[in-house]
C-alpha cells in the first residue's frame, strides 16, 4: 500500500460516520509542517498568515508552538475580531478603507495596543484621522515596501503590484510623515516577495520555464536583500525603536530569514500545503487540509460523478487554480466539464472501484480559501476525528 493509499484508508475510517461534502485537517501533517516552517526560519519567529488558515482553533494550536508569534490578518474587521478574541499581536497586511473599523480601533485602548495597520500613502493617514469619531488612541502603523524586481530602467517589472514605496528614500520620507503626525506610531516594515515566496520553481513538465523561474528568483532575492537592508537603515534613522521587519512567505522562509535586516517571517499556506505548493525545490510539505465529495453517479465504465467540487481559487484563471482529485490516486477531470457547480465527473480506472456514497478526496489550489466553502473542519489524528472546529464561515465571519 502506498503512503497516499494509507492516508486515504485513514481518512475514510475517520470520517465513516460523516456524510460528504466534508473538510478535514490532518493534525499529524499540520504539526509536521509547522515544525518545518520553524526549522527553515532559523530562529526567527514565524507570524501566521490568517488568510491561509481561517480557523481560530488552529491559530491557537500553532501559536502555542515554540517559534510562532503573532498573526498577519487580511482585513481590519478581522483584525479587530481577533484582537477582541484574545490575540494580542495582529498585523493587518493590507491598507484598509474601513472607517467604522478605524473609529473602533482609535476608541479602544486594548484594540489599539493589539492591532497594527498597514499604510503606503499619506492619504491613508488622512482617512484614519477622518474616521476617528473622537477616538484618541495612538494607532500603530507599519509601512509596506514594494518588493518587485524592476529591470531595464523600470520598463520590466517582476512581482505583484502592491505598494508604491520602492526606494529607501520613498519609505524614509513616509516614515518621517508618520513620525511628525500626532496620533500615530511607526512600529514596523513589511515586504512580501510574492514572486519568490508564492511561485513554484519546479513546474511539472516545464524544465525550461522552471529554470527561468529559478534564475529570476535568485536575481530577485539578491536585489531585494540589498534594497531591504538599505530601507531598514533609512527608516531606523527616523524611528530607532522600530519593533519588527516582516518578510517572506511559505516558499521563501529560509532565504528571507537569512537576511540580517528581517526580524520575523510571515507564513501560513505551509501549514495546510495546498496544491500550489507542490512545485518547489526548496522544501516539501505534507498535504494537511483536504475535502471530500460523495460519489452520486456511475455514468459509465471508468467514470464516476461526485456532488459539487467546483471550488476555484483566486488569482489569474487557469487550470492551476482548480482543486485536484487526490485520493484515490489516478482520477482526473473530464476536460469537457471540469469541476462543476453541482456535479463533477471524474475519469480513470479507479472509478470502477468506487461505489455510490464513497468519498473522493480533493486538495484545494490555495490554503485558507477552502474554509470559505465549509462551516467546520474535522481534525484527524491517526484514524480518528478528535475535534470539530468552526472555520471563519462557521462563526459567521466572511470578511471578504
Amino acid at each position: 500500500m502506498t503512503a497516499r493509499a494509507a492516508d486515504r484508508a485513514r481518512y475514510d475510517r475517520a470520517t465513516a460516520h460523516l456524510d460528504a461534502p466534508v473538510a478535514i485537517v490532518d493534525l499529524d501533517a499540520f504539526d509536521a509542517n509547522a515544525d518545518d516552517l520553524v526549522r527553515r526560519a532559523g530562529g526567527k519567529p514565524v507570524r501566521v498568515a490568517s488568510k491561509s488558515v481561517r480557523c481560530r482553533a488552529l491559530f491557537e494550536r500553532v501559536l502555542a508552538k515554540d517559534g510562532f508569534a503573532g498573526i498577519m490578518s487580511f482585513t481590519l474587521a478581522e483584525s479587530l475580531w481577533l484582537a477582541r478574541s484574545g490575540f494580542d499581536d495582529v498585523l493587518l497586511a493590507y491598507p484598509s478603507a474601513d472607517r467604522a473599523g478605524f473609529a473602533e480601533l482609535a476608541g479602544d485602548p486594548k484594540l489599539a495596543a493589539a492591532v497594527t495597520v498597514m499604510i503606503d500613502d499619506p492619504a491613508q493617514l488622512d482617512l484614519i484621522d477622518a474616521s476617528r469619531d473622537g477616538g484618541r488612541e495612538v494607532v500603530r502603523v507599519c509601512l509596506e515596501l514594494d518588493t518587485s524586481l524592476k529591470l531595464l530602467g523600470g520598463r520590466v517589472r517582476v512581482g505583484a503590484r502592491r505598494s508604491p514605496l520602492h526606494s529607501p528614500a520613498q519609505v524614509a520620507d513616509l516614515a518621517r510623515t508618520v513620525a511628525r503626525r500626532p496620533g500615530f506610531r511607526l512600529v514596523g516594515i513589511m515586504a512580501y516577495e510574492g514572486h519568490i515566496a508564492g511561485v513554484g520553481d519546479a513546474v511539472a513538465g516545464r524544465p525550461l520555464r522552471s529554470r527561468a523561474i529559478r534564475l529570476m528568483q535568485a536575481a530577485a532575492r539578491r536585489e531585494l536583500a540589498e534594497r531591504r537592508a538599505a530601507v531598514v537603515r533609512a527608516v531606523r534613522a527616523v524611528a530607532p525603536d522600530l519593533e519588527f521587519v516582516n518578510g517572506g512567505g511559505t516558499g521563501s522562509v529560509q532565504h528571507t530569514a537569512a537576511e540580517d535586516a528581517v526580524t520575523e517571517i510571515a507564513a501560513g499556506s505551509g501549514l495546510y500545503v495546498p496544491r500550489l505548493f507542490d512545485n518547489y525545490t526548496s522544501f516539501r510539505g505534507r498535504p494537511a487540509a483536504l475535502f471530500a465529495q460523495p460519489v452520486v453517479r456511475r455514468p459509465d465504465v471508468g467514470v464516476v460523478t461526485v456532488l459539487g467540487g467546483g471550488y476555484p481559487a483566486s488569482g489569474a484563471a487557469g487550470p492551476d487554480r482548480l482543486p485536484v482529485p487526490y485520493l484515490p490516486e489516478g482520477l482526473r477531470y473530464d476536460p469537457q466539464e471540469g469541476p462543476g457547480e453541482v456535479q463533477t465527473p471524474l475519469l480513470g480506472s479507479p472509478a470502477d472501484d468506487l461505489l455510490i456514497g464513497d468519498k473522493v478526496w480533493f486538495r484545494h489550489a490555495k490554503a485558507g480559501e477552502l474554509c470559505e466553502r465549509f462551516d467546520v473542519l474535522h481534525l484527524i489524528e491517526g484514524d480518528r476525528v478528535t475535534a470539530t472546529v468552526p472555520t471563519y464561515r462557521g462563526e459567521g465571519r466572511t470578511f471578504l
